[in-house]
């Protein structure tokens, strides 16, 4: 080799150091890219709290990006209240709705020392205050504009009504061949069941907020989650409605189950295939809860068996997955750990579990359901997150509506997202009965000041998972936390009854005084 070609090849390998140099400074440097508000943070400190937030953050749950909440929220609401988690009670903690004193939660909940260093504490949060975004900046094209030119349905106001509604159940029944409604009303603590026409025809008080029940033909299997608000009491009870033969109701004056920590779904099923039946419940607690089954051992005694031990378990659905003959469970779980489990049913009690899904703890998950999108025999899952009432109360662009697809091995992936501030609940049906599946959601934290449409958004399916947006007018009436779909009148079409809960809170004020709004929207399919 002469010497130009040396100088030229030194020159090649210098030119090639000093661009991945540059690069590893560049990349270094915007990965710890700090916000306004904390730009005198030190870089060492920043990287630092990295390094420890993977080590003791993601042990309890998925590890959070810092661009998922503002800076703020990171700084004032999330990290103090994760701090007393690892033992650090000091920073920012305000001790709502929970303390280290708090007689409802177990001894060894919190640790009695503290597991790292206040430095290394503040190393964390300045990780997570100093690199996420001063304010979230949510951007929506042309695609996701909310049409208010819905005509499928026509909306109802009921002449039952009340003042201060604080709906915290609805259901349409379509059982033994009647069609009526039943709502609960947290406030009255009443039960009330409507006709067709939306007159009332019973009512029964029910000592505490029901959020969910199991319709039978004589008998109602009634969720009380006991207190609504964020606690660590166990007040919750499973109870039973009885029918009598005047076809009125009767509350069982004894509990099936009691001591629930926040229950809000009590499932029936022969778990073990031992001809009794044993009760699956969602105990979704606030620091603490579970998913639970309760093994019918005869003459009213039941032993509690602890599928999973943790808080947020919300939604259940029991399915035979595998076809082996015995009842599979899947649930979806909020609250920290959040994500879709599958609970395996392996005989004789025991249960398998596979997180089939997972989301970032900040997600707010809030409802999810299976259906069958391109007909290929293998059930979907619609997922809904938008719980927005914790300590990061800002607007989020992940909040809304997706859909993913199973492979055939339940093998999820995302294929379609929707975006709607504060989703609470999405219920897929042929609407239209144009053969494919549509999708009917409501919004419990919506942008009620620039788009109160996000109340209720009904996609109509046009094909490969493309969907149009629309509304109507009057669903800017209430503020709904709970939706159902069925036949109310019996005139074969599927129609949608919306529940107006006005006691909560809101970082967003509407217009519309909801405390002056119907108990509940009817919104009557008129496909013609």
């Amino acid at each position: 080799m002469c010497k130009i070609e040396r100088i030229c090849v030194l020159n090649r390998i210098f030119f090639l150091v000093t661009c991945y140099i540059l690069l590893l400074f560049s990349s270094c440097k915007n990965e710890y890219t700090r916000n306004k508000s904390h730009a005198e943070v030190p870089l060492e400190s920043i990287k630092k709290g990295k390094e420890l937030a993977v080590k003791y953050c993601q042990a309890c749950h998925l590890l959070p990006d810092p661009s998922l909440v503002d800076s703020k929220s990171w700084e004032k609401g999330v990290l103090p209240q994760m701090g007393p988690r690892l033992g650090i009670f000091h920073f920012n903690f305000v001790g709502y709705p929970s303390s280290k004193y708090d007689r409802d939660v177990d001894r060894n909940f919190y640790p009695s020392q503290p597991l790292l260093k206040d430095e290394d504490w503040k190393n964390i949060v300045n990780y997570y205050s100093a690199t996420s975004p001063d304010t979230i900046i949510i951007r929506k094209d042309a695609a996701q504009k909310i049409k208010t030119d819905l005509s499928l349905f026509s909306a109802i106001v009921p002449p039952f009504a009340y003042s201060t509604p604080a709906t915290s159940f609805v259901k349409i029944d379509e059982s033994d061949h009647q069609h009526r409604l039943i709502i609960n009303d947290v406030t009255k603590q009443t039960t009330y069941v409507l006709n067709e026409n939306l007159e009332k025809i019973d009512s029964i008080h029910t000592m505490g907020p029901v959020v969910d029940i199991e319709m039978n033909k004589n008998e109602w299997l009634a969720c009380n989650i006991g207190i609504l608000n964020p606690h660590n009491g166990k007040y919750g009870k499973a109870q039973y409605i009885r029918v009598n033969q005047s076809g009125k109701l009767q509350e069982d004056t004894a509990a099936l189950f009691s001591n629930l920590a926040r229950p809000v779904q009590v499932t029936t099923a022969d778990l073990n295939n031992d001809g009794k039946p044993d009760y699956i419940i969602c105990e979704f607690g606030y620091l603490q809860g579970s998913l639970s089954w309760m093994e019918n051992l005869g003459n009213g005694k039941f032993n509690k068996h602890v599928l999973r031990p943790f808080p947020g378990a919300i939604k259940l659905y029991v399915q035979d997955y595998n076809h082996d003959g015995l009842p599979d469970i899947w649930a979806l779980f909020s609250q920290g750990e959040e994500g879709v489990f599958l609970f395996t049913n392996k005989g004789k009690g025991q249960f398998d579990q596979r997180e089939v899904l997972r989301f970032p703890p900040v997600y707010g998950s809030s409802y999810f359901e299976f259906n069958d999108f391109n007909k290929d025999g293998y059930p979907d899952i619609v997922y809904t997150c938008g719980d927005n009432a914790d300590f990061s109360t800002v607007l989020k662009p992940y909040h809304g509506v997706y859909i993913f697809m199973n492979d055939g091995k339940n093998n999820f992936k995302q294929r379609y997202f929707y975006h709607i501030n504060g989703c609470y609940k999405a219920i897929a049906r042929d609407y239209d009965n144009d053969g494919d599946i549509d999708i009917a959601t409501i919004s419990y934290f919506a942008d009620y000041k620039t788009q109160p449409e996000e109340g209720f958004v009904y996609l109509e399916n046009k094909g490969r998972l493309t969907f149009s947006a629309s509304s109507l007018p009057q669903t800017q009436l209430g503020r709904w936390l709970t939706m159902d779909a069925g036949d109310l009148d019996g005139d074969g079409k599927i129609d949608l009854v919306l529940g107006n809960f006005i006691i909560a809170p809101t970082m967003l004020k509407s217009s519309t005084d909801w405390r002056k709004g119907p108990p509940f929207l009817l919104l009557k399919n008129i496909r013609r």
